[in-house]
């Protein structure tokens, strides 16, 4: 069996008094799209710093490839491509020299480097914009040459961090189609972002920390099943009675009912066949209504259940 990509094992970070991470434990498997979800100072640009050894922590164990990491481990630092929220790229090279400098920290010989920069421009579809300066570049295409940047040397591990903040759609969706394409040709991923819908689309497995600590991990069906919330039942109706209210919310599976601006709201707790339970009852009563939606919970509806709806700085 494979080495996990990264082992984290009771990671604990301190910042002084604050406890930034706290008993932290992580397996990423080789091959994934790992999701790294959390509120702002939940520990996990904390984490990935201490993953990477940029910074040194108070107790814990990290691997990566089944190695031990460690700030002079040059052989394993090579396999790892970093990819921040912040682009950080040079704005007096143009796009063509910014890749080859990047890919040049790792890859010595001339002619490999620059069959990898061929690649990673192609990869990210900036090839009509080679010679540009970073000042010309659009928001979408500042991130793909960020990408580039990162990934042209090749490596096994990527780290992404909001790789999409601040882009348009259409760039959004060609990031996104470009990172699965990492993986497909074998890279492990790590993935973070507030783009809860991002994280569905692309991540085989989600973990959830806040505080320091590990919430949840799963994937995106197995941490939906961790919450109350299981479907979401919307009814447009003139109006009903208290009564019906209450008889509607003693249905089976229901947990809560409300009406608001026209509109019933029956959260229910898994089960089957709610709708037609609900819809039978007010026909029934005669009741009239409109538009009918049921939806199942969304990984915003996790995230806001495990880690709160609290305001974060």
């Amino acid at each position: 069996m494979n080495e996990p990509a990264v082992k984290v094992e009771n990671l604990v970070k301190r910042y002084k008094e604050i406890l930034a991470v706290d008993h932290l434990n992580l397996e990423i498997r080789q091959g994934e799209i790992f999701g790294l979800l959390g509120p702002n100072g939940s520990g996990k640009t904390t984490t990935i710093n201490c993953i990477l050894s940029l910074l040194s922590y108070d107790m814990g164990d990290i691997s990566i490839f089944g190695k031990p990491m460690a700030p002079n481990r040059y052989d394993i630092k090579k396999d790892i491509g970093i990819i921040m929220q912040n682009v950080a790229v040079f704005d007096e090279l143009t796009v063509y020299e910014n890749i080859d400098y990047f890919c040049g920290l790792y890859i010595k010989d001339k002619k490999i480097r620059a069959q990898y920069v061929e690649d990673a421009i192609d990869f990210v579809g900036l090839n009509d914009f080679r010679k540009f300066y970073p000042k010309k570049l659009s928001g979408g295409l500042l991130r793909r040459l960020n990408i580039a940047c990162g990934i042209a040397h090749k490596p096994k591990l990527i780290i992404l961090d909001e790789p999409t903040v601040a882009v348009d759609p259409q760039s959004r969706n060609s990031i996104l189609e470009g990172i699965q394409k990492l993986n497909e040709n074998g890279a492990t991923i790590i993935y973070t972002s507030h783009y809860m819908e991002e994280v569905e689309q692309i991540c085989t497995r989600i973990a959830i920390v806040d505080k320091g600590k590990n919430l949840a991990l799963g994937t995106k069906d197995e941490l939906k099943k961790l919450i109350k919330k299981r479907e979401i039942i919307t009814i447009d109706i003139l109006d009903i009675k208290d009564s019906d209210i209450a008889a509607i919310e003693n249905l089976p599976h229901v947990y809560d009912v409300t009406f608001e601006n026209h509109q019933l709201t029956i959260l229910c707790d898994g089960g089957q066949h709610n709708l037609i339970r609900v819809l039978d009852y007010l026909q029934s009563k005669e009741y009239s209504f409109g538009h009918v939606h049921s939806e199942l919970p969304t990984l915003n509806d996790v995230f806001l259940e495990i880690t709160g709806k609290e305001l974060r700085d």
